[in-house]
């Protein structure tokens, strides 16, 4: 029982990815493509998504975004549990508190 309850379980997380319409703008940015993703976390969710987006086969025929790149957000909802915003960065995926969009 005691491991039950360890045990993280997986969660379905809405995501958004937003870009701006030339590469490395910083300000400007669009939705560009918005699904449901299922995982243990957000590093999990972020990691999906990048894989998803950045090979050939796995890209969603209705996807009309580029591949993500450094300073593509992505937008993590989780309803009641709240939202985050996480923007590809040189090193990673930061937090950050919010985005211009047009």
């Amino acid at each position: 029982m005691l491991k039950e309850r360890n045990r993280v379980r997986k969660r379905t997380y809405e995501v958004t990815i937003f870009q701006t319409p030339k590469f490395r703008q910083t300000k400007g940015f669009q939705q560009v493509y918005r699904l449901s993703l299922i995982g243990y976390s957000h590093q999990n969710i972020l990691d999906q998504a990048f894989r998803i987006f950045n090979v050939k086969d796995s890209i969603p025929k209705d996807y009309a975004g580029r591949y993500i790149g450094t300073g593509d957000i992505i937008y993590i909802d989780e309803g009641r549990q709240g939202t985050s915003y996480y923007q590809l960065q040189p090193g990673g995926w930061k937090k950050i508190s919010r985005i211009h969009v047009l």
